[in-house]
């Protein structure tokens, strides 16, 4: 029987990492000439992928976006809670 030990101050790995999500299809995201894109949604996140290249990703749907995608696109769940009530990204609105 083999034991996974993980030593103090390693990372432990993720399950859910955000480099293993798949890409949105593209019948998810919704083309849009507005300021209502994923860069200034509240679900929008963007990760140091590998070789720090980054990695844009939509936490409500789990998902990868394509670069570029992320600034002419949204989905049906877009919302600004966060800029709203924090500032956050003013310089994305």
């Amino acid at each position: 029987m083999e034991i996974a030990v993980r030593r103090a101050g390693a990372a432990a790995p993720s399950v859910d990492a955000p480099e293993d999500w798949p890409y949105l299809e593209q019948d998810v995201l919704l083309r849009t000439r507005s300021r209502k894109v994923c860069m200034t949604c509240h679900w929008f996140r963007h990760h140091a992928g590998v070789n720090c290249i980054p990695v844009l990703t939509c936490q409500l749907h789990q998902g990868l976006i394509a670069h570029g995608e992320h600034l002419t696109s949204r989905c049906q769940g877009w919302t600004d809670d966060m800029v709203r009530t924090s500032g956050w990204a003013p310089e994305a609105a």
